[in-house]
């Protein structure tokens, strides 16, 4: 029988049990005893849990229907969040070799937390995104995370925007990708809608590093876009 590791860098969440904020006058339930109450839950956490990317595919699937339905709880987007860190802050090897990297999954997973309401469940998404984005090593990935980023709109003490602009700076500028920094002058686009503007000079910075980089010319016409788009907020 093969031998299996299962490697946990960042503990997530739902893998272990704390509070959950109450009602007055009720006991503080735990994050177990959220999937208890719910067959749903169960069935789609143990789904999450498999190791088969088609089966993580799947779950995505029945999670988006969740949200397009506006039936999403907290506890779906626990799940989210496992998805969106499945293979880097939860590696599972077997024989040595890492299984579980599922950059897809990992992106999809993004897009949908990006899609989330309600202040807690929000403020919950945003948290998962920021992780993704210091952690993640796919392009593809980081972009969705940027994009769900922005259209969350949230920045409370700038932190969202520094996030961005960090991880357009980490890229090689020899090879700099041009869906990322798209997705991330969309995001900071959108932030600034949601927020009245942008105060933090980074911001602009980068946006003036795409216009003036080795990018496609839609790239560095958007970064100039979202620049003049800035200026309404003065």
């Amino acid at each position: 029988m093969r031998s299996k590791a299962v490697l946990l860098i960042v503990t997530l969440s739902f893998l272990i049990t704390f509070p959950l904020a109450a009602q007055e006058g009720e006991r503080e339930r735990t994050v177990e005893e959220l999937y208890l109450e719910n067959i749903d839950l169960q069935i789609l956490r143990e789904q999450a849990f498999s190791d088969d990317r088609e089966m993580k595919l799947k779950t995505l699937d029945q999670l988006e229907d969740l949200i397009e339905e506006g039936n999403a709880t907290e506890g779906h987007g626990l799940i989210m969040e496992f998805l969106a860190m499945e293979g880097i802050n939860r590696r599972v090897r077997e024989e040595g070799r890492l299984i579980n990297y599922f950059p897809e999954v990992r992106r999809r997973a993004a897009n949908l937390l990006g899609r989330m309401t309600g202040e807690r469940a929000e403020g919950n998404a945003k948290n998962a995104l920021l992780t993704v984005l210091v952690t993640d090593d796919e392009p593809m990935v980081l972009a969705e995370a940027a994009y769900a980023l922005g259209m969350l709109g949230l920045n409370e003490g700038n932190e969202v925007v520094s996030a961005l602009t960090y991880t357009l700076a980490k890229q090689d500028p020899d090879q700099p990708d041009g869906n990322l920094a798209y997705a991330i002058c969309l995001a900071l686009e959108k932030i600034a809608r949601a927020n009245n503007g942008i105060k933090d000079p980074e911001a602009y910075r980068t946006l003036v590093r795409i216009a003036q980089g080795s990018y496609i010319k839609t790239v560095k016409r958007k970064a100039l876009q979202t620049l003049d788009e800035m200026r309404k907020y003065q």
